[in-house]
């Protein structure tokens, strides 16, 4: 440029190459990252966390988060064992264990875990009846960890926890389930009502043991009968007269 020594040049053109050769050779890597450097191709060992130098051009710093990371799988159309269409989607817990595995061994670990995390999805609640998806969560989000945890391994990639979310059923089939519920809750209410009835009966079977062993209990429940009916205000009392009570006069009159 004219009016520009020389020398004057060729200081900023050193000086834009010092200050590019620091700042492309420092880098600060957080506590939760680690870097896997390429070094004309080849990895060498994981830097990180702090500050790290490398060498521009021929060094090649990928970040890796070590941070758990929280994956929403997107609802599966899914047909139980017992060929029932639902919906169902869940949530998926990971994280890179092993960083250099995780950018060698497979191209995108987090879209790689995601397309897994769906189709094991399908695969493990299709095995399932429609019942189990609904009362035994626990028993599925178990297998579901599991396997899909087999699978990443390679990746250097821990799967730490599956939960299903939803799982949205078609209306007749909640309207069956609503009748199945009340049939239910039916049933339940007759065995109840059944077994009182039963200790009912094994009370009054027991009192009439009793009675029948004690020939003045009767006499004493006639008594205490006609005293209940003394505290209400009728004019008119009708009470049965034991047999028993005229039996002396029967005998009497017999002979």
């Amino acid at each position: 440029m004219p009016g520009i020594p020389a020398g004057f040049m060729g200081f900023l053109i050193v000086v834009f190459l010092v200050f590019y050769f620091f700042s492309s050779a420092i880098k600060i890597l957080k506590e939760y990252e680690r870097g896997v450097v390429f070094r004309l191709g080849r990895i060498i060992p994981l830097k990180g966390p702090g500050l790290v130098i490398i060498i521009p051009v021929i060094d090649k710093l990928v970040r890796v988060s070590l941070r758990t990371v929280t994956m929403d799988v997107p609802p599966q159309d899914v047909i139980t064992k017992d060929n029932i269409t639902v919906k169902v989607n869940a949530v998926v817990y990971f994280r890179p264990m092993d960083p250099i595995k995780a950018i060698t061994a497979v191209e995108d670990f987090y879209y790689a875990t995601s397309q897994i995390a769906q189709t094991t999805l399908r695969s493990i609640l299709g095995q399932s009846q429609l019942d189990d998806l609904l009362s035994k969560r626990d028993e599925l989000n178990a297998e579901l960890q599991k396997v899909i945890d087999f699978q990443t391994e390679p990746w250097g990639v821990k799967v730490s926890a599956v939960e299903v979310k939803n799982v949205d059923l078609p209306a007749e089939m909640q309207r069956a389930i609503a009748k199945q519920a009340e049939a239910e809750r039916e049933r339940r209410a007759k065995i109840i009502h059944a077994e009182g009835e039963y200790q009912a009966s094994q009370k009054l079977a027991d009192a009439a043991k009793i009675i029948a062993t004690e020939t003045g209990a009767l006499q004493l429940r006639f008594l205490q009968t006609l005293t209940e009916i003394a505290t209400e205000k009728n004019s008119t009392i009708i009470f049965p007269v034991p047999i028993d009570l005229l039996k002396p006069f029967i005998d009497k009159m017999g002979k």
